[in-house]
């Protein structure tokens, strides 16, 4: 089963209205699976070696629901 956490947080105004034109003009994909897919990114940029992070990315980039 797959669970899901919901978060809260502020970015600056800039970082919302690119967000939002990029959704307006991609409309496969929502602020949720563009959060995943930036945070499951940065984080295998940045040193995490679990392979579930590496899943939740390819899941998210390729739109795949399990």
């Amino acid at each position: 089963m797959k669970v899901t956490v919901s978060i809260l947080a502020e970015i600056p105004e800039e970082l919302h209205d690119a967000l939002t034109g990029y959704l307006e003009n991609h409309p496969a994909w929502d602020q949720d699976r563009m959060f995943a897919a930036a945070l499951s990114l940065f984080l295998m940029q940045n040193g995490d070696s679990d392979r579930r992070t590496s899943r939740v990315y390819l899941d998210t980039l390729f739109n795949y629901a399990a």
